[in-house]
């Protein structure tokens, strides 16, 4: 008699709120439909910001005179390094060009200490058309330093001559009665333009016209071989007047016959997240103030070796000229500008979309994250899953990380970074690209001795429970959202850089179960985000491998704020958890019974905070 057959026993599929399968797909794609709203409504804030009208009065622009006064700058003074005998020439040189009009000149001098350079002195000289109004100005600038590797005749004694020549067009021979322009005009010639923006950020902090700019023209090498293009970006979330933008690429556009160049809707949204430009327009942009660049350079300045004369395009330096002259004359005609503050994306055919609407869509797709992972943890809550050893966890990893934030301020207090004021070092600088390879490894090094003390409480001794295992991925995951939401309070575009890890490591407690080369494939693909800011460095502004540092020099000298580095390294240290959980490593903080012997620097500092314990408990019993 054949035995009976034993019943096949099917893999039951993990039932929906089960431990096995954690994340509530469903809920998670339903929720994804929050975001149609901001979308419909980023559509409808598209609008299309008319120029201001052309000058009635024909241009003068005098492009001969201006490609003369080029040659002379660059070839007297081809080395004009702030604090140098050439920057003190070339400034003696301009003012000499705008002796024999009616213009008063006056000189701003200040000290600054320059990345690269150390304690300088450097010169701003202004030359003020003075019009029916004074309350109203508009500033037009350029910078008339350069970096000293070439003779910097594009970068920007071809700024600085149109400059000239804009200024001579609102002056007479002293002989001759001049005509009043309708508003004050300020011609700026800054020093410091090319190591970070220095002349005009000291113009917005010191000038008493700040409080009536109603717009800014920069000039800054506009004779080079490239396309004609303009920057708006800003040291801060913000962009100028949309109408002011639309005139000068109207006013660009009739004198070069094409539309002029500009950052795509990726690199705005990027510079939106993480504000950085390398020009002049930034700190007036920061601070509300409407201004654009017209420049050949594109993203970044163009690269100072080859710098010469020769290299010149005199008809790009007509044209650009002529364009910045009549971009003047449809500012000083008595129309008003809105000094709005606020931000948007430009984009092709003259188009800007709100930047309110894109900071909706932004939030609106943090929203899935956020039903998720609450339901997540409200599921753990549920199974009684205790969540206190992942939390002491992360404590641990975010306390290293605090700990790595102190050691680099004080490595930079011992004058082991470049010091100097918050401006963006130019790239071309050796400032940039020179790391201090004896600082860097004297950091890492008290770095690693760091983390082998953090990691006694975190290595693994026993193994980890699947629930144990969980809570580290939804404690971590509950402090990413909590970053998030700081992001929004502080800057809503750089969830840009947030988004892509969130979505995407949202999924690694699904995938717990599965190999660890999926599982760190899977979070490797999350970094995408925070990634984007390195490879914009590294591609937009030419700085290849040398963007890692460049970042952190932003952060050493103050140009990124301490609040969002200690966000950022309170995202780290959340990322780390799950990069530990995704490879297997990841150990729940061992309770007293788990813990091994202390080690000796452990011993130390127990030993010196039981000792003073011991004297102040004396001295109290002694006071009594």
């Amino acid at each position: 008699m054949a035995a009976p057959k034993s019943p096949v026993r099917r893999r039951r599929r993990p039932r929906r709120g089960s431990l096995a399968r954690p994340v509530n797909g469903g809920l998670y794609r339903a929720s994804l439909l929050l975001p149609v709203i901001p979308l419909l409504l980023l559509a409808l804030t598209i609008a299309s910001p008319a120029p201001l009208a052309k000058p009635t009065l024909p241009g003068s622009y005098d492009t001969a005179a201006t490609l003369t006064l080029t040659h002379d700058l660059s070839a007297d003074y081809p080395d004009r390094v702030p604090g140098s005998a050439g920057a003190i020439g070339a400034a003696r040189w301009f003012s000499d060009q705008l002796k024999p009009y009616g213009l008063p000149i006056h000189a701003d001098t200040w000290t600054e200490r320059v990345p690269g350079l150390g304690s300088v002195k450097l010169e701003n000289l202004e030359a003020v058309a003075v019009g029916q109004s004074q309350q109203e100005v508009i500033v037009v600038m350029a910078h008339r330093d350069d970096i000293g590797v070439a003779a910097g005749a594009n970068d920007n004694a071809s700024g600085t001559a149109a400059l000239i020549e804009l200024a001579r067009a609102f002056a007479r021979p002293q002989s001759a009665p001049r005509v009043e322009s309708a508003r004050t005009v300020v011609f700026l010639s800054t020093d410091g333009g090319a190591f970070g923006g220095l002349g005009a950020a000291h113009f917005i902090r010191t000038s008493p016209y700040r409080k009536h700019i109603v717009a800014v023209i920069n000039l800054d090498a506009i004779a080079g071989p490239g396309p004609a293009s303009l920057e708006i970006g800003g040291d801060r979330p913000r962009s100028p007047n949309a109408s002011l933008v639309a005139t000068a690429a109207a006013r660009v556009a009739e004198q070069t016959g094409q539309s002029p160049g500009h950052v795509g809707f990726l690199g705005q949204l990027i510079d939106l997240g993480f504000p950085y430009t390398l020009y002049e327009q930034g700190p007036f942009v920061a601070e509300g103030i409407p201004a654009v660049t017209i420049t050949t350079g594109g993203d970044r300045p163009p690269s100072p070796f080859g710098d010469t004369l020769a290299a010149l395009d005199a008809t790009q330096l007509g044209r650009l000229g002529a364009a910045a002259q009549q971009l003047l004359g449809s500012l000083n005609q008595g129309l008003e500008l809105d000094p709005s503050s606020s931000s948007y994306v430009w984009f092709g055919g003259g188009r800007v979309v709100r930047g309110w609407a894109i900071e909706l869509v932004l939030v609106a797709l943090l929203l899935p994250c956020a039903v998720a992972i609450v339901d997540l943890y409200a599921l753990c809550r549920r199974h009684r899953v205790a969540f206190g050893p992942a939390a002491a966890a992360l404590r641990s990893r975010l306390l290293f990380w605090l700990f790595a934030l102190i050691v680099f301020t004080c490595f930079r207090l011992l004058g082991a970074w470049p010091t100097g004021p918050p401006r963006p070092p130019d790239p071309g600088t050796a400032a940039a690209g020179n790391w201090p390879v004896a600082a860097l490894i004297g950091m890492l090094v008290i770095l690693v001795f760091g983390w082998s003390l953090t990691r006694q409480r975190l290595a693994v001794r026993r193994p980890v429970a699947p629930e144990e295992e969980l809570a580290g991925y939804v404690v971590a995951l509950a402090a990413l959202l909590v970053v998030s939401l700081l992001v929004v309070a502080t800057n809503p575009f750089a969830l840009l850089f947030v988004l892509p890890a969130l979505h995407i490591w949202l999924w690694l407690p699904q995938i717990r179960i599965a190999r660890a080369p999926v599982r760190l494939a899977v979070f490797a693909l999350g970094l995408s985000g925070p990634v984007i800011v390195l490879i914009s460095l590294a591609w937009r502004y030419g700085l290849g491998f040398d963007a890692p540092w460049y970042l952190l020099e932003l952060v050493g000298i103050g140009y990124v704020k301490t609040f969002s580095v200690a966000i950022v390294l309170a995202g780290t240290a959340a990322a780390t958890q799950l990069a530990a959980a995704a490879g297997g490593r990841y150990a729940p903080y061992p309770d007293p019974r788990e813990r091994g012997p202390r080690g000796p620097f452990r011993e130390l500092v127990r030993a010196v905070v039981l000792r003073a314990r011991a004297r102040r408990r004396e001295a109290a019993a002694r006071a009594q």
